[in-house]
C-alpha cells in the first residue's frame, strides 16, 4: 500500500469530515482508481476490505451468517467494496440506528450492487451519499487556485489569477486524467493509465457490473462511438447508427441502453441533466441528458489517440477540454452544495455547463479552448441566455463565465464577464 504520508488532499476529505458528523454512515461511490478507498482510510479508525485475496469467500458468508461481526472495530470503521455483499447494508443501517451515534461507517463501493432485492431499508436518516470522481486539476497540483468558484458565487470582483499550462499541456492532462496513481508519474507510464483502465473495464467490470456476460470487443466499440458523442445528447438509436457505419457492429437499442446502463452502474459515464429555468418566452427546452465519461482519458483511451492528435485535430480537442471541464466543475461544485447542468432549447441555443447551488444561485459557464474569437462567440452565448431568464421568478445568474484551455491570465471583463483558464480555478 503506498505510504499515507503521500497522500494528495482531496476536494472530498472535508465533505466526508462534515457527512460523518451528520449521519451514521456515509457510502462513498464512485470510478474504480480515483481515490475512494484511500481518501476514506485517511479518517477511518480501522478498515474490513471486503475484497482482501483469501478473504473474499469468507467475508461474504459472514455478511450472510453474521454481519455484526464484520462491522466490529473502531469508528468511524471503513468497509471497503461493501457492495459485494449487499445484505451489509441492512446490517449498517440497524447498527446506525439503535448506536444512536454518527460517523460510525464509512461504506466504499466502485459499482452499485447488482442486486439489491434482499435490502429491507433504503437507510434514509441514517446513510449519506457522497460521490467521488478523478482528480481535477486543482487536486492533482496542475491549476493554480488563483480563482475560486465559491468567491465568484460570492460576487468577487477584479479577478487575478496566472495559469502555467499551455495548449500541449492541457492535451496531456486530459489524455493522462485525474488518476491518483498517474498524478506522479512520468509522462509516457501516466498515459499508460487511462489505456489500462478501459482494458479493464471492457474485459472484466462491465460484467461484474450486472453479472451479464458481454463481448470485450463490442463493449470497447460502444465506448469508441460513446466518445464520439461526448458532448451531445444524441439518442441510442443515433450511438447505433453510428456503430453500423463506424464500427461495422449491429448492436440494437436495447441492447446499447444495457451496455450504457451497466457502464452507469461502474461510474464510467456520468451523463449531465438538463438545465430548466424559468424563461421570458415559451422557448421549448431540451430535456435531454448530455453525454459524458466521469473522465476525459477514458474518451482518448477509447478512441487510441493521445496528446498530439488533440493538438492536431483541434475539433475533437474542443469535445475532450469541454468533458475536462466538465469533471473539474463537477468536483468544485459539490464542495459548495452545487450541481452542474446543460441547457440547450429549439432555438439551438446552448451553455456547456450551470452550476446550480442549493440555495438556488446560479452561474452560465461556456468552455472554449481559447482565443478572441472563440472567448466573444461564448460571451455572445451567455449573454443571449441570461437575458432569456426571467428575473422575476428566478435569480439572475451570479456570474456568467468563459472557461479556456490557453490564456494566461484570469480576469473580468469590462462587461462582467469572467475569462477564467481551467488552469486557474479551484472550488
Amino acid at each position: 500500500m503506498e505510504d499515507k504520508a503521500k497522500y494528495r488532499p482531496r476536494i472530498a476529505d472535508n465533505l466526508l469530515k462534515r457527512k460523518l458528523k451528520g449521519k451514521g454512515a456515509v457510502l462513498i461511490e464512485g470510478a474504480k482508481w480515483c481515490g475512494k478507498t484511500r481518501t476514506a482510510e485517511q479518517i477511518a479508525k480501522s478498515t474490513l476490505y471486503m475484497t482482501a485475496p483469501g478473504m473474499a469467500d469468507q467475508n461474504i458468508r459472514l455478511a450472510l451468517i453474521n454481519p455484526e461481526l464484520l462491522l466490529r472495530g473502531d469508528n468511524p470503521r471503513l468497509i471497503d467494496e461493501w457492495q459485494v455483499a449487499p445484505q451489509l447494508w441492512d446490517a449498517v443501517r440497524f447498527e446506525a440506528d439503535h448506536r444512536g451515534a454518527l460517523g460510525l461507517f464509512i461504506l466504499t463501493g466502485s459499482s452499485v450492487p447488482a442486486d439489491m432485492s434482499h435490502v429491507i431499508h433504503t437507510g434514509t436518516g441514517r446513510i449519506g451519499w457522497l460521490k467521488m470522481r478523478p482528480m481535477s486539476l486543482w487536486e492533482s497540483g496542475e491549476s493554480s487556485g488563483d480563482v475560486s468558484l465559491n468567491a465568484l458565487f460570492d460576487g468577487a470582483q477584479n479577478i487575478s489569477g496566472i495559469s502555467q499550462l499551455d495548449l500541449e499541456k492541457v492535451a496531456f492532462l486530459a489524455c493522462r486524467g485525474g488518476w491518483p496513481l498517474a498524478v506522479d508519474m512520468d509522462e509516457e507510464t501516466a498515459l499508460d493509465q487511462a489505456f489500462d483502465y478501459v482494458d479493464a473495464v471492457t474485459k472484466r467490470d462491465i460484467q461484474a457490473s450486472d453479472g451479464v456476460e458481454r463481448d470485450p470487443e463490442r463493449v470497447h466499440r460502444l465506448l469508441r462511438s460513446y466518445a464520439r458523442h461526448q458532448g451531445s445528447q444524441v439518442s441510442n438509436a443515433c450511438i447505433r447508427d453510428d456503430l453500423q457505419e463506424n464500427e461495422g457492429d449491429a448492436l440494437d437499442v436495447d441492447t446499447i441502453a444495457s451496455y450504457i446502463k451497466a457502464l452507469k452502474r461502474i461510474f464510467v459515464i456520468e451523463d449531465v441533466e438538463a438545465w430548466n429555468p424559468n424563461l421570458r418566452s415559451k422557448t421549448a427546452i431540451r430535456t435531454s441528458d448530455t453525454r459524458y465519461f466521469t473522465d476525459p482519458s477514458i474518451a482518448t483511451a477509447a478512441l487510441g489517440i493521445g496528446p498530439q492528435d488533440l493538438v492536431a485535430d483541434l475539433r475533437t480537442f474542443g469535445f475532450v477540454f469541454e468533458a475536462l471541464c466538465v469533471r473539474d466543475l463537477r468536483v468544485y461544485a459539490e464542495s459548495i452544495n452545487g450541481k452542474v447542468y446543460h441547457y440547450r432549447d429549439k432555438n439551438g441555443l446552448e451553455c456547456d455547463a450551470v452550476v446550480h447551488l442549493r440555495d438556488g444561485r446560479y452561474g452560465l459557464v461556456e468552455i472554449k479552448l481559447g482565443g478572441e474569437k472563440l472567448i466573444e462567440e461564448g460571451v455572445v452565448t451567455l449573454k443571449s441566455l441570461a437575458d432569456k431568464i426571467d428575473s422575476d421568478k428566478m435569480k439572475r445568474p451570479s456570474f456568467l463565465m468563459v472557461l479556456t484551455a490557453t490564456g494566461n491570465y484570469a480576469y473580468q471583463r469590462e462587461d462582467g464577464v469572467y475569462v477564467v483558464p481551467i488552469g486557474t480555478l479551484k472550488d
